[in-house]
């Protein structure tokens, strides 16, 4: 008899195991290939997805009291998008877009360094464009523009059309390429057309697919001749900051801030794109597009200008130019004026003149940028000039806290400067004694010949930088710095490097190589004051979110620092200033004005022609709001531009429609 065989219990475990194994996967196996066989088999015929972002609306600029500077409206942009553009129809389509454009007057984009008509040569002056075509289209460096042009016939496939058709075709699709046209890159063909050309292409869309009409948001200035310097404008972006930009998030058709507060503000005014998702299959057609992240508009931006008082201030700067002009023989023809609060530093108004609008930057740039009054230079904020006596407060400030001078001691004016045996300067006036109050009021340059001595350059020059005299004020838009004369600048000097004790006392009465801006020389004075406190200059009053529910920055000043003066110090200065406009340089146009008024005049030597007319003032005396500086350039003497300085005061504290008080959250001003 056989013997039975003894069942092993691991093999019966391992065959009960391959037996689950193989069902399960029988099992899936039918799930793939029968139930869900449609959903793989697009899966598999799928190239992927790509992401595509959606642009977001820029955020609004508004003035202190909530009224609109800069904001939106819709407009239609004509969009191709490589989603839904057959490759065998670029050409075609393009053709036909550029049609319709042309006849209503439009343009396109076309970045082709090649014109735009027969005989089709290089762009004039475009040398750096020329190559950056000649190295894209992997020519050699000498290939001549007929060479270009053959060269894009074979790389767009334009054989077959006119010559003046393929440049324009090859225009735009030389554009298409820089900006890497693709599902997640579209094309922006033309900007902002009328509902006519938008209508008309809309009725054609079933035979142009990829082509899209977008509603965008298109910046529009309200008040196209109000402060467009501080404004600034937008643009596209630039080549040389393409890749910068890019890491941040930018597409190549976004428009960024180029100048101003648009460009100052643009973190704040960026709003933040939103996300498309694209699925496509091998054939290179849209299966889906799911919107994953919706745009978020930009914040809003409130200035602290008030649009009222800036036109005012500019109004008046030209009217006070022309005035003097006519006094000057004509050599008065330009200048700024700034105002700023004493409590905050921030910049209620700021103009210069010659000036432009909007709409001259917009259409005729190239005329503005060749004018030689340079009407698109900011004066006010990079304009440098020497600052002439109105130099003088800093100088007296910085000799009673140095302890070289004291409010009760005389220096005797006899009119000529004699410490040195060489160089004997004069003062305009024989002042006999005269202490540091009657100097201010009365100009003596004689006095502050002796202050700048005793202080010498070195220490004169650090204490007026605490007043913020030769040091960046913190604006958020360009600006320049100043000058304070000294050893150091005067090395830059080649004809003749060495500094003297004569340079000293020039510097004292603010000639020498001093030169400072119109921003400067307001900030200086409302630092004196309010009693010593340099607040960040600022054109950003607050910064709250697109509806302005919320806010993002508050309006909160920021101190730059304490000037370290003592208040007997400041209480000296403040009190020579006040006699500056009650019985000294200023007098003939403020003795009679109904609130007290610090100030100083200044006749500024400049190297040609007429004196600069300066003129530095703050009010109400007693409890000091709002500082202002003029500078008219060879406007003559300092009090010359005093009228201007009243006629903004009169606005600032008798004309305005609105009391000085925070706007209501969410809450606009006509």
């Amino acid at each position: 008899m056989r013997k039975k065989k003894k069942v092993n219990p691991r093999q019966v475990a391992l065959a009960v195991t391959l037996s689950a194994v193989l069902v399960i996967y029988t099992g899936r196996a039918a799930q793939i290939q029968v139930v869900n066989a449609q959903k793989y088999l697009d899966q598999a015929d799928t190239t992927g997805s790509r992401k595509a972002t959606i642009s977001a609306a820029r955020g609004e600029i508004l003035d202190r009291f909530g009224r609109p500077i800069a904001v939106n409206r819709e407009g239609y942009n004509v969009v191709l998008n490589s989603a839904y553009l057959p490759k065998a129809k670029i050409n075609q389509t393009i053709a036909r877009l550029t049609a319709y454009l042309k006849t209503a007057g439009q343009t396109w984009t076309d970045n082709l360094p090649l014109s735009t008509e027969e005989p089709f040569g290089f762009a004039e002056g475009a040398d750096d464009k020329v190559a950056s075509m000649k190295n894209r289209l992997d020519v050699a460096h000498y290939a001549t523009a007929e060479d270009c042009f053959t060269q894009m016939i074979k790389r767009y496939q334009l054989e077959g059309l006119d010559r003046q058709l393929q440049r324009t075709v090859m225009g735009v699709r030389y554009s298409m390429e820089q900006v890497g046209f693709s599902v997640s890159a579209p094309f922006t063909l033309a900007e902002d057309v009328p509902s006519a050309v938008m209508t008309k292409i809309t009725e054609a869309s079933n035979d142009m697919p990829g082509v899209e009409i977008s509603v965008v948001p298109f910046r529009e200035y309200m008040d196209d001749d109000i402060a467009p310097q501080l404004i600034g404008t937008i643009g596209p972006i630039y080549a040389e900051d393409w890749e910068e930009l890019k890491a941040k998030g930018y597409t190549y058709n976004d428009k960024v801030g180029k100048s101003g507060i648009e460009k100052g503000a643009e973190d704040y005014l960026r709003g933040k794109s939103g996300t498309r998702i694209i699925r496509q299959d091998a054939a290179g057609n849209t299966l889906s597009a799911e919107v994953t992240e919706q745009p978020s508009a930009g914040n809003t931006v409130i200035m602290s200008i008030d649009k009222n008082l800036q036109r005012v201030a500019q109004t008046q700067l030209k009217n006070m130019i022309d005035q003097l002009k006519s006094q000057t023989n004509g050599e008065a023809d330009a200048g700024a004026v700034v105002g700023v609060s004493v409590k905050t530093g921030e910049i209620l108004f700021s103009a210069g003149y010659p000036t432009y609008t909007m709409t001259q930057y917009k259409e005729n740039y190239q005329a503005l940028a060749a004018d030689e009054s340079k009407p698109l230079f900011d004066r006010a904020f990079n304009g440098l000039y020497p600052p002439g006596s109105v130099f003088k407060p800093a100088v007296a400030a910085a000799g009673l806290q140095a302890g070289v001078i004291s409010p009760d001691e005389t220096i005797y004016c006899d009119q000529r400067y004699t410490r040195f045996e060489d160089y004997r300067p004069r003062c305009l006036g024989y002042h006999s004694e005269i202490n540091v109050t009657r100097a201010l009021a009365k100009s003596c340059n004689y006095y502050f010949y002796e202050t700048g001595y005793r202080l010498g350059i070195t220490r004169m020059n650090e204490y007026c930088e605490q007043l913020g005299l030769g040091v960046s004020t913190g604006v958020e838009v360009a600006e320049s710095k100043g000058i304070l004369a000294g050893p150091e600048e005067r090395k830059r000097n080649t004809v003749d490097p060495i500094w003297r004790d004569g340079d000293t006392i020039q510097a004292a009465i603010g000639q020498s190589e001093t030169a400072l801006t119109p921003l400067q020389l307001a900030v200086y004075t409302a630092t004196i004051a309010n009693g010593g406190t340099r607040y960040q200059a600022r054109l950003i009053h607050e910064v709250r979110s697109y509806d302005l529910e919320k806010t993002i920055v508050p309006a909160t000043p920021n101190v730059l620092n304490t000037s370290g003066f003592s208040q007997s110090v400041i209480d000296t200065v403040k009190s020579g200033m006040l006699s500056v406009t009650e019985d000294g340089t200023g007098s003939g146009i403020f003795r009679d004005y109904p609130i007290k008024v610090g100030g100083k005049t200044g006749t500024a030597q400049v190297p040609k022609g007429e004196d600069n007319s300066v003129f530095i003032a703050f009010a109400p005396f007693d409890d000091p709001e709002i500082a202002v500086s003029v500078v008219i350039e060879h406007g003559g003497h300092g009090s010359a531009s005093g009228p201007l300085v009243r006629a903004l005061f009169d606005a600032y504290f008798f004309t305005q429609a609105e009391p000085y008080v925070e706007t209501a959250v969410n809450t606009l001003l006509p």
